[in-house]
C-alpha cells in the first residue's frame, strides 16, 4: 500500500505521469474519491506518461474515451452516471474493468465495487482482477484546497 500528499493539481499530474512508466497492458486503474479530489487530473498524467497528446477530459457524458496513440491504448472510462455493475455490464464496458487490452483508468470505480472500499481491505469476489491484470486501487481525499491524500494499493498480477 502507497500514500502520497498532493499539494496541487500540477503534483497530482505529476504523480499520474510518473505512475505511467511502470503501466503494462493489463494495468486497471481504480479512482475513488469525492467531486474535485483529483481523479481527472490523475488520468491526465497519466496518459501524458503514456505519450497521449490528444486533450484529456472526464468522459461523464460519454462514459468513454478511447486514446490509442500513446507507448499503449489508455481507455478513460467515468462510471459516474452508472450507478450499479449490472449498469455498468449493460453499457459495455465490463471488458475494460477486468481485462483491458492496454491500460483502463476508470473514475468513480466504487460503482463497481458496489461497497465502500478502504486501503488494506480485501476485496469483494466480483471485483477482484483476473489472471494477468493488475488492479490499482486509487483512493482520493480532499484535506484543504488543494491538498489531497492519495492511497493507493496494487491488487493481481
Amino acid at each position: 500500500m502507497g500514500s502520497f500528499t498532493s499539494n496541487s493539481p500540477d503534483e497530482t499530474f505529476e504523480l499520474g505521469r510518473q505512475w505511467a512508466a511502470d503501466l503494462a497492458a493489463g494495468w486497471v486503474i481504480g479512482l475513488m474519491g469525492d467531486l474535485g479530489t483529483g481523479k481527472t487530473q490523475l488520468v491526465k498524467g497519466l496518459a501524458a506518461g503514456l505519450g497521449v497528446e490528444a486533450t484529456v477530459n472526464s468522459p461523464t457524458f460519454a462514459l468513454l474515451q478511447e486514446h490509442d496513440e500513446g507507448r499503449l491504448p489508455l481507455a478513460h472510462i467515468d462510471l459516474y452516471r452508472l450507478e450499479t455493475p449490472a449498469e455498468i455490464v449493460g453499457a459495455g464496458l465490463e471488458h475494460f474493468l477486468t481485462a483491458p487490452d492496454g491500460v483502463a483508468a476508470i473514475e468513480w470505480f466504487e460503482r463497481w465495487l458496489v461497497s465502500d472500499w478502504q486501503p488494506g481491505q480485501l476485496l469483494p469476489e466480483s471485483a477482484r482482477p483476473t489472471d494477468g491484470v493488475t488492479l490499482r486501487l486509487v483512493n482520493l481525499t480532499d484535506e484543504g484546497e488543494t491538498r489531497r491524500r492519495i492511497e493507493y494499493e496494487d491488487v493481481g498480477s
